[in-house]
């Protein structure tokens, strides 16, 4: 029950509501501590015996409306944590360097985000925090693991299903991947599918780029026909070029009631309903032809 059900049911008789919220309470306990905090003060409002039922009722109205406002807020307020403008994360990952670069007198350049990189575009928050986080170990790597580094230049580009940063420095090209590793770089993109190169010139600097998948990557599809047996395989492939069973009892030398059978187990393993279906599976992963 959500809260607009519970100012619904306040308006029933007393004995009836305390009943349906205490029901409700123990249903929102999955919900959230803000669901269940805000049904056990109205029970507890319901259950004061020293209101009357009509200030106990408006009591209640008040604190549901009251719980609905700030769980209202607390789904915006998650929802905007949970994406960021391309143009803001780039800002902040600006600021943040720029706090850094100065006082060691290194010249920030900034590739910031246009209209053609998409800068209005709204990014996965952890995408956003990712790509800051790696880019920021990548620059003190840069500036700890070298000397003479008195340039670095930043840079976002988003493409349709991946955001690209390069940083880029102009020192002696010494920067390794053991000091990216030190710092933990490649293992914060392991859980969003990163990828991190590097190309280190002697005498004319280090170029970083990283790549992080907008969205989660694709799990490969597993072969649903692995569950088959060598004798189903080879049934599966007769039922895929529209034998019949008469026809496949024969070319197998098998009785066609056993046919039937190994067609009914066929069907339960894959978890179609029809001959037609599965030959569609067998189609789709090569059993029509290389297993038949």
């Amino acid at each position: 029950m959500d809260l607009m059900s519970a100012v619904e049911v306040i308006r029933a008789p007393l004995s009836e509501t305390q009943t349906r919220l205490s029901a409700a309470f123990a249903e929102a306990i999955p919900l959230g501590d803000a669901h269940g905090a805000a049904l056990t003060a109205l029970l507890g409002v319901l259950r004061d015996r020293s209101l009357s039922d009509e200030d106990a009722r408006t009591r209640a109205v008040d604190l549901a409306v009251k719980a609905l406002v700030e769980l209202r807020s607390r789904a915006e307020l998650d929802h905007a944590m949970a994406e960021e403008r391309v143009g803001d994360a780039f800002d902040r990952l600006a600021e943040s360097l720029s706090r850094v670069l100065r006082p060691r007198g290194v010249l920030l350049e900034l590739g910031t985000p246009g209209a053609e990189e998409d800068a209005d575009r709204v990014l996965p928050a952890d995408v956003a925090a990712t790509a800051r986080a790696v880019v920021r170990a990548v620059v003190h790597a840069m500036l700890d693991d070298q000397r003479q580094v008195r340039r670095i230049h930043v840079g976002w580009k988003i493409g349709a299903v991946e955001l690209r940063a390069t940083v880029r420095d102009d020192g002696p090209g010494a920067l390794s991947r053991g000091a990216l590793d030190a710092r933990r770089v490649e293992e914060r993109l392991g859980p969003l599918g990163g990828r991190l190169e590097v190309d280190a010139v002697p005498g004319w600097g280090t170029t970083v780029t990283v790549e992080v998948p907008l969205g989660p990557p694709d799990t490969p599809r597993e072969d649903p026909l692995t569950v088959l047996g060598a004798r189903e395989l080879e049934v599966l492939g007769q039922l895929a070029r529209g034998r019949r069973n008469r026809d496949i009892a024969r070319d197998l030398h098998i009785s066609e009631s056993t046919v039937k059978f190994h067609v009914a187990k066929i069907l339960d393993k894959l978890g179609v309903g029809s001959r037609g279906e599965a030959a569609a599976l067998a189609h789709e992963w090569g059993a029509a032809t290389a297993r038949a």
